[in-house]
């Protein structure tokens, strides 16, 4: 645990095309929807409205060029939502690419200012 005064750091990832598309927000959406198997429940466990999480998602699709959810229309059983082979993909490669860049900083940051060096 940090103190209060001790120095760090806070690093956010995102990735680009031109434009932001997919970071830790949309991570927590579609990992949600895999939860829940619902875009929805996702959305609401967010605290976001279902349209915004659904232009989200369709930004991410569009930017990355591949579906990344499926939903099926409610009806006897209802509707419901659930990532495709290539959502789970990207979340994978994502989380990874989050776990490594995390490594190599916080070594760097200790190596750069929690080590007297001389710079």
């Amino acid at each position: 645990m940090t103190k209060q005064n001790e120095l760090s750091y806070k690093m956010t990832l995102r990735l680009k095309k031109g434009e932001i598309f997919f970071g830790p927000g949309v991570l927590d959406v579609l990992n949600l929807v895999n939860e829940n198997g619902s875009l929805s429940q996702a959305a609401k466990e967010m605290g976001m409205s279902y349209n915004k999480a659904w232009r989200i998602v369709q930004k991410t699709e569009k930017l990355w060029g591949k579906k990344l959810i499926v939903s099926k229309i409610g009806g006897f059983q209802g509707g419901g939502s659930q990532l495709t082979q290539e959502g789970k993909k990207l979340v994978r490669k994502y989380e990874s690419f989050e776990k490594e860049a995390n490594k190599k900083v916080k070594q760097l940051f200790h190596d750069i200012f929690l080590t007297e060096k001389k710079w």
